[in-house]
């Protein structure tokens, strides 16, 4: 799980424990991992881990890095025979504009394009492991996104809305494509969006200082509890209820139409072979 130390990912990593999975929790900051590992397994008590009982396993994974993510596949492919289910869940939410270690636009480069490279590094152990999962982390918002190939690491013009839209819009083409690739494999892919969420992901939102208590009640009354969240993704991840399901989109643990640019075959034939370069894969 990508970014599970916090919000919709840690959610998701507690209760694939509490199911006795063996979880990689896969981060940026080892230190905040390893605090919420402990927290996880104080939560869970002595039954979380042991005797026929799950495992929490901390990584360090920075999406923001090709380098950082090719060294964490580098690992997993040494120390793990098998890999059931991969959960892309990490994301940056509407940051001012910054670049990656590699000169992409943060919120692409992180959203989408650390997840691309992650998740085709990870494909053969996948396959190796079959019937085996991958879960998509996209958001309602990818409505509003555009893939716009002239400008895709917005060098013309950055909006930090759009952007994210832009990237979550990608996720969705990425699992399509990604599931057309691995039709008859045993690997499915599916993605999802978790709703409206408490969560620290809109750290980089402007609301006035005034309105704060104000935003902060009406998050507490309507806005969903990670756990809450996390439904869809930890159904993805386990429920057999999706078994052999591919190319779908989901919503509270439910299958969704996406609008047509969502599902735009060319477009996303197109975004993979550009990211393939991008990410290095193809020369």
């Amino acid at each position: 799980i990508t970014g599970a130390n916090s919000g919709l990912g840690r959610a998701a990593a507690t209760e694939l424990l509490r199911m006795r999975a063996r979880v990689i929790m896969g981060c940026r900051d080892r230190a905040r991992a390893e605090r919420a590992a402990r927290e996880i397994r104080a939560e869970l008590g002595e039954r979380a881990e042991g005797e026929g009982g799950g495992e929490l396993v901390v990584r360090e994974l920075d999406l923001a890095s090709l380098r950082s993510v090719r060294a964490f596949c580098h690992r997993v492919l040494q120390e793990e025979p098998r890999l059931d289910v991969l959960i892309n869940n990490a994301g940056i939410f509407q940051c001012p504009y910054m670049k990656t270690e590699d000169g992409f636009e943060m919120q692409f480069g992180v959203n989408h394009l650390g997840h691309f490279l992650l998740t085709n590094l990870l494909l053969g152990l996948l396959k190796n492991s079959a019937p085996s999962r991958i879960v998509v982390v996209s958001s309602k918002l990818y409505k509003y996104g555009e893939i716009n190939f002239e400008d895709l690491n917005s060098e013309i013009s950055y909006n930090k809305s759009f952007c994210y839209s832009r990237s979550k819009l990608a996720n969705i083409l990425f699992a399509r494509e990604l599931a057309r690739r691995l039709e008859g494999t045993g690997v499915t892919v599916n993605s999802l969006h978790p709703g409206i969420v408490r969560t620290n992901l809109g750290r980089y939102v402007n609301i006035p200082l005034l309105a704060k208590p104000l935003f902060n009640l009406v998050s507490w009354a309507f806005f969903k509890t990670p756990l809450e969240g996390a439904q869809t993704s930890i159904y993805l991840a386990s429920s057999p209820d999706v078994e052999g399901v591919s190319g779908k989109h989901f919503g509270d643990c439910k299958e969704e139409e996406l609008l047509p640019k969502a599902m735009d075959d060319l477009v996303a034939r197109k975004l993979w072979d550009i990211s393939e370069v991008m990410v290095g894969l193809l020369k």
